[in-house]
């Protein structure tokens, strides 16, 4: 029998794997006691865990962006940082032993303008593991902290700010995003017209890590779904807030071939004039893209 050659056996691992593997887990599973501990963690500290379980299966993670060797790539040379101007738009902060990565947006400067409007953010639109294309079934993690976050009182504006999206392509709207909301935080897929909201009052957390879980099946038909999950600072695991099955998840208005992640700060329609609060900060840490089996 001949025997395969390089290129043959390149080929078949091209089709035998979408997509490389940025961060690879330790091998061995955790215990339900080492997990519990792994999760639960200091709330002054972003919360940081090599696997993500469910039930009995576990996922590696593709991608992982914890910021902890100080720079605002993590690492990862084709990761956008900011297109804002200002130098204070976008920089690494201590969180516990470790860093994290904050946004900065203030109202009425240009400096905190990006593509035509108010924002800050990090996206993965150039990282091959942190694309996601129909077909693919994937969980993303991240870790969430309001810093100094004037709250909502009766008669302020009501925007909400943007804090994460998974974009599609090509100036598209995005799939979803999670955004604050008055005091809570909302989940939305504005195409599909879903909005639900997985915190109930983000006062008793600000200035501590929240811990996100959006798990996604990208589909072009209505065979695909969202599952919204959170851990709030002092709970040892997470919970589902909200669940939509049977949905068209991949539905970019123009054609695109990809869609991809950001994180930081978009606030929309917000201005100065509309009584909005003028500067707005948000941490971000342990961003994690995982293939689900």
């Amino acid at each position: 029998m001949r025997k395969p050659t390089q290129r043959s056996r390149k080929k078949s691992r091209q089709k035998s794997t979408k997509r490389s593997v940025i961060a690879v887990v330790a091998a061995g599973t955790l215990t339900l006691a080492g997990l519990a501990t792994a999760q639960a963690g200091q709330d002054a500290a972003s919360p940081a865990s090599k696997v993500s379980c469910a039930g009995r299966s576990c996922s590696s993670a593709l991608m992982t962006v914890d910021y902890d060797n100080g720079l605002l790539n993590s690492g990862i040379p084709q990761l956008t940082t900011t297109h804002a101007s200002a130098p204070d738009a976008s920089y690494v902060v201590g969180s516990g032993s470790g860093r994290a990565v904050a946004h900065k947006v203030t109202l009425g400067d240009p400096g905190y303008v990006s593509d035509g409007a108010p924002r800050s953010e990090s996206a993965t639109n150039d990282v091959r593991e942190g694309r996601f294309v129909v077909g693919d079934h994937q969980r993303y993690q991240f870790s969430v902290l309001l810093k100094d976050w004037k709250t909502y009182e009766p008669g302020d504006s009501e925007s909400g700010d943007i804090i994460f999206q998974g974009k599609h392509a090509g100036g598209n709207l995005p799939s979803f995003y999670l955004m604050t909301k008055r005091n809570s935080i909302a989940f939305r897929s504005p195409t599909l017209n879903l909005q639900s909201t997985v915190v109930d009052d983000i006062r008793p957390h600000l200035g501590r890590w929240m811990r996100f879980r959006v798990d996604v099946k990208w589909t072009d038909d209505s065979t695909g779904s969202y599952r919204v999950s959170t851990r709030m600072p002092g709970a040892s695991r997470f919970t589902l807030r909200q669940a939509y099955e049977n949905v068209k998840t991949f539905h970019p208005v123009n054609p695109a071939d990809f869609g991809y992640l950001k994180w930081g700060l978009y606030r929309p329609g917000q201005t100065l004039d509309k009584g909005d609060v003028p500067t707005r900060i948000v941490h971000h840490d342990d961003i994690r893209v995982l293939d689900l089996p």
